[in-house]
């Protein structure tokens, strides 16, 4: 399955079609020829989105530490054995329609799935076979929980030069909640959490908070590196090479 797999998804991400990963029992210089595969998948774990690519009938091969860990939780999608599955029966058939068009029509779509708070959003993308003959695959991306990474948060602080109480304000703005809500959440007054984001704001150019939102939703992820053990720790990822 590896060597079907990958080249459809590295065709997609530019790495050659005709390049195979390896098998163990082969030599060395075949096997150094792994390490784009190895470094696919490591990068896969620092995108801050759920990712997780199943082939025809809903089989998953691989999937990043952020799906994990979402899986593991009330997510409307759960893991049964090797396959993926709906938590609840109204979702099943959208679900299923949508990769059977992928995977047959070369369809991608948006799903809203789950009910109530956990209901989320999920693009369902087909990734194409790289030659004939082989088979292609279909990748799910879930919708973040959140605007932006906290480790993001702080180094887009780090970067302006927000001071520790200024970078605690930008990281309530960004939980959602408003200047008054963060002064009670940080023990100060209103008046204190207004001239830090009118500080945060000067140096960052950001004309008014909604701005200053825009470009943290904007930075590119930065996830924690101890989160690879924690997930590993909840769930064994399934095999690329089954």
């Amino acid at each position: 399955m590896l060597n079907v797999l990958l080249p459809a998804l590295g065709g997609v991400l530019g790495v050659p079609s005709g390049h195979r990963a390896p098998r163990p029992d082969q030599g060395p210089e075949r096997r150094a020829s792994a390490a784009p595969w190895h470094w696919l998948k490591l990068a896969l774990d620092e995108v801050d989105y759920g990712l997780v690519i199943v082939v025809q009938p809903g089989r998953v091969v691989h999937m990043n530490h952020v799906a994990r860990a979402e899986l593991d939780g009330e997510h409307p999608l759960r893991m049964a054995g090797e396959h993926l599955q709906t938590r609840w029966s109204g979702d099943e058939g959208p679900v299923r329609d949508a990769l059977a068009d992928a995977a047959q029509r070369d369809r991608r779509c948006m799903l809203a799935i789950g009910q109530g708070t956990g209901r989320v959003s999920i693009a369902v993308v087909p990734l194409p076979a790289a030659d004939v003959g082989e088979v292609g695959a279909t990748l799910l991306m879930f919708s973040k929980r959140q605007v932006c990474q906290q480790l993001s948060v702080e180094g887009f602080a780090r970067c302006h030069g927000l001071t520790a109480a200024e970078t605690q304000v930008l990281k309530a703005l960004c939980a959602g909640v408003t200047p008054n809500e963060a002064a009670k959440c940080l023990g100060v007054r209103l008046s204190t959490v207004r001239t830090q984001v009118g500080s945060i704001r000067a140096k960052t150019g950001a004309q008014s908070i909604r701005d200053l939102m825009q470009q943290v939703a904007r930075l590119p992820p930065l996830v924690s590196a101890l989160r690879t053990q924690a997930a590993a720790d909840r769930r064994p990822a399934p095999r690329l090479d089954a």
